[in-house]
């Protein structure tokens, strides 16, 4: 799979530490930066990530930043993009099962390194339930955001 990923100065960290570990499990990567623990803006980094989700460019993201809330908000404003904060597996889990998210957020500052881990696994290996029920609540709030957005080739 491919996947984009960022994160601010305060995640700069934990991506990385996601980065390696998802690359060792055969998954390409597009890193979108910071490149380190400097100061920076998150929108800078976290943006392009999303926007790379929203033109299909990559089939995910995953976003780090202090409280993963920042990340999801810049990522939920492009038209195309399902971003979510997840701070444990189950979350993570029913994130994709159930909404057919295609960002992960999270916050290095609330959550550790090994719990980390355990929900990048359980989002990344998680399928969406295209069930009726689920498919249908999901294309509502899509539709909501095609009302709303500007699709990409308009920018």
């Amino acid at each position: 799979m491919r996947i984009a990923m960022a994160s601010d100065h305060a995640g700069f960290g934990l991506k990385e530490e996601l980065r390696r570990l998802l690359a060792a499990g055969g998954h390409d990567i597009v890193d979108f930066g910071t490149g380190d623990e400097s100061a920076c803006d998150l929108v800078d980094y976290a943006y392009p990530a999303a926007l790379a989700v929203g033109r299909q460019e990559v089939d995910r993201a995953i976003l780090v930043d202090g409280v993963g809330f920042g990340s999801a908000m810049i990522a939920n404003r492009i038209l195309g993009v399902d971003a979510v904060v997840c701070q444990d597996p189950f979350c993570a889990t029913l994130a994709r099962s159930h909404s057919d998210s295609n960002v992960l957020c999270l916050g290095a500052k609330v959550i550790g390194s090994g719990i980390a881990v355990a929900v990048v696994d359980a989002w990344m290996t998680s399928a969406f339930l295209a069930e009726e029920k689920y498919a249908r609540r999901v294309e509502k709030g899509r539709a909501v955001a095609e009302r709303h957005l500007r699709p990409l080739d308009e920018m």
